[in-house]
């Protein structure tokens, strides 16, 4: 039995867990992404705004005086690890590798999603939508997500880039609100695909259960959706992800892992919008 593998081929292994991994983010680019950052914290920097002032001639300049506030990511290291013993035959087969592939960049993409939930939900907003706007304990619905345009629009905060957050719980209640599924109102065919793409200047986003913790939902069947602008909340990597292939003698296997340091947190507290839904 071999117990040696080349370079190039772990090259080539740590390659697809890439590729794959960058597919199975939810999240990816929904943040201010800040990669190759050195120590163990970054500091994303907000800048206030300002009011131009009537010029008048021959008098001095008056200058905004803008505020320059700072968010720190703390960096935190992790590690998706599995002994395998894939790699002890003479030639791998190819849906055996897929398969350990997939299982690597699952579980990484969702470790780094579940950074970028965290930081949101402990960004401490005070914009809140509650499970009684469109009805009493209510799921989510047209009028929640309507709510939370309205609170940022009122931040001033820029239309694009906005992204909405919901558990396929609540994407189920959604898709039954006739202002969603209903060919008068949305050309989406939303009933069709079986999700939201986008509503309301929204890009949705679902999710379903899972044990890194996801979107969480507390004793009274109450579960936060979030809502922001990708300025809001920044995700910062000191290291990015990679994969390294070992022999362990102790366990007669080969231990992948596949690895990465990274930390996230909220900017900018005006550009995040937490909706409480009742599920049922």
């Amino acid at each position: 039995m071999s117990t040696s593998i080349s370079t190039s081929f772990v090259t080539i292994f740590d390659a697809e867990v890439k590729q794959a991994y960058q597919e199975d983010r939810k999240l990816a680019g929904t943040t201010r992404e800040r990669a190759g950052v050195q120590g163990n914290t970054y500091k994303f920097n907000k800048l206030g705004s300002g009011v131009a002032n009537l010029h008048i001639a021959q008098s001095d300049v008056t200058p905004l005086n803008l505020t320059h506030t700072q968010a720190t990511a703390t960096m935190s290291d992790y590690n998706a690890a599995e002994y395998s013993d894939i790699f002890t035959s003479g030639k791998v087969l190819f849906d055996e590798r897929a398969e350990l592939v997939k299982a690597l960049s699952m579980a990484i993409g969702r470790r780094m999603d579940q950074l970028v939930i965290d930081a949101l939900d402990g960004a401490g907003t005070s914009l809140t939508v509650s499970n009684d706007i469109g009805g009493t304990d209510t799921n989510l619905n047209v009028d929640k997500v309507l709510s939370a345009k309205k609170l940022l629009d009122a931040q001033g905060v820029p239309a694009e880039d906005r992204y909405f957050l919901c558990h396929a719980n609540n994407m189920a209640s959604f898709l039954d609100e006739t202002d969603v599924k209903s060919f008068d109102f949305n050309t989406s065919k939303a009933l069709a695909v079986g999700t939201v793409d986008s509503f309301l200047g929204f890009k949705f986003i679902m999710m379903g259960d899972r044990d890194e913790g996801g979107l969480a939902r507390d004793g009274s069947l109450d579960r936060t959706c979030l809502a922001w602008h990708k300025n809001a909340c920044g995700l910062a990597m000191n290291m990015d992800r990679k994969t390294e292939i070992n022999y362990v003698a102790e366990k007669a296997s080969f231990l992948v892992n596949s690895m990465f340091s990274a930390g996230a947190v909220g900017i900018d507290t005006n550009g995040i919008v937490e909706i409480t839904c009742r599920e049922s």
